[in-house]
């Protein structure tokens, strides 16, 4: 390459191609976090288990509140997904729409959250069980606030014009990692409100 060539190429600023690095390195997260609530989920599974009818603290758990919220978050799935598909046909306007509606479904849901803790007679140290609701609820929060701050990032920049149809990777990272956090809730969902009505 001549001097003239080399004075003139640069890098590209992001990756095409979605199986860069910072697609590895959403995967790599996902496993890791993955095997936390793995962990987390066995552990109310055996105390559970151990326990029997003496393991919930209080009346059994209400669909209340569980209920709609988690058709609030399954929603939001569908809405960064369909952000995702309007910019790969570089409707960029109409992805931004869905990514700020996908923010305002993550917002409710975390505030249903908050109303379901405040509702609860019990605290993380009560007993075993409200130890393991609260925690399993609680990470899984904190990921739903770590999912709302990409989502805050990935609209800046889709305002900014930062994505294109070939150029958008940010964009399937939050995706991705939006969805792993729905699928962790559905897993707590059935863990917390649906099996214990299925062995009482």
């Amino acid at each position: 390459m001549n001097q003239a060539a080399a004075a003139t190429f640069t890098l590209p600023a992001g990756s095409i191609d979605h199986r860069g690095v910072g697609w590895w390195g959403l995967l790599c997260a996902i496993a890791s976090e993955g095997a936390l609530f793995g962990y987390l989920l066995f552990a109310y599974y055996y105390y559970a288990a151990e326990l029997g009818n003496n393991w919930i603290s209080g009346p059994m758990p209400s669909f209340r509140l569980a209920l709609p919220n988690t058709i609030i978050l399954l929603a939001s799935s569908a809405t960064v997904w369909s952000a995702e598909r309007a910019m790969k046909r570089d409707q960029r306007k109409a992805s931004l729409l869905w990514l700020s509606g996908t923010l305002v479904l993550g917002i409710v849901f975390v505030i249903v959250q908050l109303l379901e803790w405040k509702s609860k007679s019990f605290s993380p140290s009560t007993s075993s069980y409200g130890s393991l609701y609260f925690t399993l609820t609680g990470f899984h929060m904190a990921h739903v606030a770590a999912g709302l701050i990409g989502i805050v990032l990935a609209i800046i920049w889709c305002a900014r014009n930062y994505f294109d149809s070939r150029r958008h990777v940010p964009l399937l990272i939050v995706s991705g990692y939006w969805h792993f956090v729905d699928a962790v809730w559905l897993s707590v969902f059935f863990t917390i409100y649906v099996s214990p009505r299925l062995w009482s």
